[in-house]
């Protein structure tokens, strides 16, 4: 809980201290979508010392949205285009999302699980 709560807290201050134009670039956003599952996977770490069976995170999908971000990053530094740009950090972001969301929900299962 602590951790995930640093990450948030870490989110605060870069929305904080940034401009309102760099939240329309679109790694901005990529930026954002890693540090809300870096937060599930901190969650995801703490949670799986308590339980008899861990809760696995998809790893493919994870490294898929970490490819996918490496991927915008050259993109951007390149200047390839700004749809290609935008397209890849979308699929990061919705890697990450997809990837938070089948970990959460693993979570909700196992809680009405142990009922």
């Amino acid at each position: 809980m602590i951790a995930s709560g640093l990450l948030c807290g870490v989110l605060a201050v870069i929305v904080f201290f940034t401009s309102k134009r760099v939240f329309f670039s679109p790694l901005t956003v990529m930026v954002v979508g890693a540090i809300g599952l870096a937060a599930i996977l901190v969650q995801l770490r703490l949670r799986n010392r308590e339980e008899p069976r861990p809760v696995r995170s998809p790893l493919w999908l994870n490294f898929l949205g970490v490819l996918l971000a490496l991927a915008a990053f050259l993109s951007d530094l390149r200047h390839w285009g700004p749809q290609l740009t935008e397209t890849l950090a979308l699929g990061a972001v919705m890697s990450f999302a997809v990837s938070g969301a089948m970990i959460l929900h693993a979570f909700r299962k196992q809680r009405i699980a142990s009922k």
